[in-house]
């Protein structure tokens, strides 16, 4: 379940106190005396918990259960059969709650669909519909920030920071054990809920991987979503036996996922409770070009320094501008960096300056800087930017911030700027650092509004024939592959990899480097064996070895060398390969690490023996688009060089982003490689080739993914066992396959071919303008929640037409929509395309399609009819609803 029954938490009409004696006397008239101050007007009643649930009777929709895990599932039974819908277990020591019990509890549930929060609750809190069901030490006033918390110690501290600062809340759950309502839930049920614009969530570990990013995701494209995990000294290091998987902490992939799903991650209370602030105050916006002002000079070089280190940039104001602020900064100081005003600048000064500021265009955000003096009062100078910023707003709707610092941190001053939404904080490093969290949000929005280009047309990989290496290996019970199979299978994913030859013996080895040495070149020799994971520990490589007594004798010490001291380990022979001399290239490491929650994880870094020493990497979640590639190579340091220096060329980094890319379809087609490296990749200005590769492989374990998806995957990767190709009556073929996100490219022919009336028809109202974002929306789609079914004719590539259907967080109801090139009506498409959709629906378990028509649409009303829809009319006037019952 998701949001079944969650608004029983939130606009409960009744609620139920069940006491259990868990807490004592002091706990349940807290309780009580709480819901009395939230101002809930529906009925509460209080019951004395029997073990066998007789005196629980009347209809609750909401339950508070103060009672330990013995009388639990007895409980919930009595309070579902007497029609409560949702059930809050107040009560300490939820990790004492063995497995056992919250089974039971949750059977109990299931047959009345009741939701369960805890067990370890402190409450929940919903300022709005007058709930106050919680034990926290402060009410929550009404607000538009929701949160969510594992625990109860940061939900108290979260409430006394909104007291403290004039912040309100929609919602406010503590969530404790998390055994039935969890993190994903929450999010899904406040994407919807339009009193809610930004949530803050608390978490430690995330029990069901796919449905918490599809619901991060699906919620930061609505409104900001700040995460603050905590745990990471409890970690443990990530099981694994190359360097891509030691490269992954668990803390790392966590960071890595949050990224992906569009989420503001903060690493302390502090900075949580500043992101909260900033962005319940302020619309965010990119906020990458700041302009600073201060009275005085020291502060505002303190900002700028703040600035800079935080990865922003202070604004280039135009010389205009620059020339009439000369007029409001202190004498002899320049214009064109911070601007510093003088002591005695008056309130109006202020204003007129940061007014001026923000009307220039290549400033994005302004940050006002005030230290108290003898000559103007600080609250003057607050009323003064709370009037200006209070105008603005009515004006252009906020578009751009003002964030303020004021080091007098007077309430008085305060409580003026909150009334008028400006955040306002004690230091400038922390305005500062308030900015720079609206611009990482802008930045993670892009990330997941971001149109990737298509794959090359020649990139064919050959899944078949690494899938037959693989299972050989598995079949013969292997966990490594050889250094043979691992570049066969490379090779089919179109990898350059070095030739190598496996030699058995030093003869052997000797021989196979002959036509490397005759062709004027060196080899290296290396250690093969399935037993060791890192060569260079045990001393089993030879580099620029020149002729064939070199190589036997390398080969012959090594081998003797390594079964003496390891005897254990199986030596199959050594490795012989030609030296690669690229003088100008740089050695990384890309590889797939297996995470035990999240999956298969891509990382890339820098290579080489010190990998794990130097730790300069970035992680991201399979599957990888170039775009996400891109953004990877760009987070390391090593991306400085990659962009060449002195007289060293650019490396190719489309071809490093491509391989990133290739390795990500890999695991994808075959789940069973759970690990791999290549490390080290050369990369250079001609592309790049790997020196060193492993791979390890295990059998699928059994993990839940729905009835569609993929077995070791968070993200749903794109469903190619969809595509489907047909003909339309006047004979051109066409491919009908779910929407990829580089298919906004063909979005601006599509709409040319559409007239505005069908446009009219389909999105209600007139469209204009078909802005990137809008674009962005129509090819970005979570594959576990969302599909979209794009008709393209073959010999053009053009599109012809689209049907979507979006099912709600719950997944049993999907709403449709569909829309075709205007002249290509009567030719058989819409229909397919319905029809294709309803097939979707039906093998992803959804239950009914449901839409709304435009009453005038007779066309697609009767389309509709004759696929069996149920055609009623709608409450809104003008428009039919119809809905079909999958089955």
């Amino acid at each position: 379940m998701t949001i079944r029954n969650l608004d029983a938490l939130f606009a409960p009409r009744s609620i139920a106190i069940v006491d259990g004696h868990l807490l004592g006397d002091a706990a349940l008239v807290l309780l009580k005396s709480n819901l009395a101050r939230g101002g809930f007007s529906g009925p509460i009643t209080t019951v004395e918990a029997l073990r066998d649930g007789s005196v629980i009777a009347g209809k609750a929709d909401l339950a508070l259960v103060l009672s330990g895990r013995e009388d639990a599932p007895e409980f919930i039974a009595a309070l579902g059969k007497a029609g409560t819908r949702a059930a809050v277990f107040i009560s300490r020591g939820f990790d004492e709650w063995p497995a056992d019990a919250l089974a039971r509890t949750l059977d109990a549930a299931r047959p009345y669909t009741m939701r369960i929060v805890g067990p370890g609750s402190l409450g929940v809190i919903a300022p709005h519909g007058g709930v106050n069901a919680c034990l926290a030490a402060r009410p929550a006033a009404k607000g538009d920030l929701a949160v969510v918390s594992r625990s109860a110690a940061v939900v108290n501290a979260t409430l006394a920071w909104g007291a403290a600062h004039g912040v309100g809340f929609s919602a406010v759950v503590s969530l404790g054990r998390e055994a039935d309502v969890d993190i994903a839930d929450l999010l899904d049920a406040f994407t919807q809920d339009h009193r809610t614009r930004a949530v803050l969530v608390h978490l430690e570990t995330v029990a069901e991987p796919m449905k918490f990013v599809s619901a991060a995701r699906a919620c930061a494209r609505a409104k900001p979503v700040i995460v603050i995990r905590t745990g990471a000294s409890r970690d443990h290091r990530m099981i694994g036996e190359t360097h891509s998987s030691r490269l992954a902490t668990v803390d790392a992939v966590y960071d890595a996922v949050f990224a992906r799903a569009g989420l503001l991650r903060v690493d302390s209370i502090d900075e949580l409770f500043d992101a909260a602030e900033t962005i319940t105050r302020v619309k965010p916006s990119p906020s990458r070009q700041v302009a600073i002002l201060a009275n005085g000079r020291s502060l505002a070089t303190l900002a700028a320094d703040r600035l800079e280190a935080l990865g922003g940039h202070l604004a280039a104001v135009s010389p205009p501008l620059s020339e009439a602020l000369a007029a409001f900064a202190r004498p002899g100081f320049a214009t064109t960096g911070p601007l510093t005003l003088a002591d005695d600048a008056s309130a109006e000064t202020h204003a007129v300056a940061i007014e001026r500021l923000l009307d220039d265009a290549a400033v994005d955000a302004v940050i006002a800087i005030h230290a108290p003096n003898a000559f103007v009062p600080s609250r003057s100078i607050a009323q003064a930017i709370a009037t200006l910023a209070t105008a603005r707003a009515r004006r252009d709707g906020r578009r751009k911030p003002i964030v303020t610092a004021f080091l007098d941190e007077s309430a008085e001053t305060r409580a003026i700027l909150q009334a008028a939404r400006v955040p306002c904080h004690p230091t400038p490093e922390e305005a500062v650092a308030s900015v720079m969290h609206l611009a990482r949000h802008a930045i993670a929005q892009e990330r997941l509004m971001a149109t990737p280009p298509s794959l090359p047309k020649d990139f064919t990989p050959e899944p078949a024939l690494a899938r037959a290496i693989v299972a050989d290996a598995l079949a013969k019970g292997a966990t490594w592959l050889s250094p043979i199979d691992v570049a066969a299978i490379l090779t089919a994913y179109d990898v350059n990899v070095a030739p190598l030859t496996l030699a058995a013996t030093p003869e052997a080895a000797a021989e196979a480097a002959r036509p490397h040495l005759a062709a004027g070149g060196r080899v290296a020799v290396k250690i093969a064996s399935p037993d060791i994971a890192f060569k260079s520990d045990v001393d089993g490589v030879r580099l620029g070895l020149s002729d064939e007594g070199e190589v036997e004798a390398a080969a012959a010490a090594m081998i003797a060398r390594i079964k003496a001291a390891h005897p254990r380990m199986r030596v199959e022979g050594v490795i012989v390969m030609p030296m690669i001399e690229r003088p100008a290239g740089i050695e990384l490491i890309l590889g797939i690490a297996d995470d035990p929650v999240f999956g298969p994880v891509a990382v890339f870094g820098r290579g080489g023996t010190a990998v794990e020493v130097l730790a300069d990497r970035a992680l991201d979640l399979v599957p990888l688009d170039m775009n996400l590639a891109r953004a990877m190579i760009a987070e390391t340091r090593v991306a400085r060089l990659l962009a060449g220096y002195r007289n060293r060329p650019p490396v190719d980094v489309e071809a490093v982003a491509l391989t990133l890319v290739k390795l990500s379809q890999l695991v994808q087609d075959i789940p069973e490689i759970h690990e791999l490296d290549l490390n080290p990749l050369v990369a250079d200005c001609d592309g790049v080739i790997v020196l060193d590769a492993r791979m390890k492989v295990a059998p699928l374990a059994a993990r839940s993914c729905g009835r569609l998806g993929h077995p070791r995957l968070a993200i749903r990767p794109y469903p190619k066992e969809w595509e489907q190709e047909t003909t339309l009556k006047d004979g051109r073929g066409v491919l009908v396959r779910p929407v990829r996100p580089e298919d906004q490219a063909l979005y601006g022919d599509f709409f040319a071919h559409v007239t505005p009336e069908d446009l009219r028809l389909r999105f209600f109202a007139p469209i204009k303008e078909f802005s990137h974002a809008f674009l962005a929306k129509l090819t970005q789609l979570d594959y576990a929640r969302a599909m979209a079914f794009a008709a393209i004719e073959k010999d053009t590539g053009g599109l012809l037409g689209v049907v979507r259907l979006h099912a709600d967080p719950d997944h049993h109801t999907g709403e449709y929509a569909i829309l075709l090139r205007s002249d290509l009506k009567g030719q058989g498409l819409g229909w397919y395309l319905m029809q294709r959709i309803i097939d979707y629906a039906r093998a992803d378990g959804i239950e009914t399609i449901e839409g709304e028509i435009l009453r005038e649409n007779t066309t697609m009303i009767a389309m509709c009819e004759a696929l069996g829809f149920d055609v009623r009319a709608s409450a809104e006037e003008g428009v039919v609803t119809v809905r079909l019952a999958v089955g």
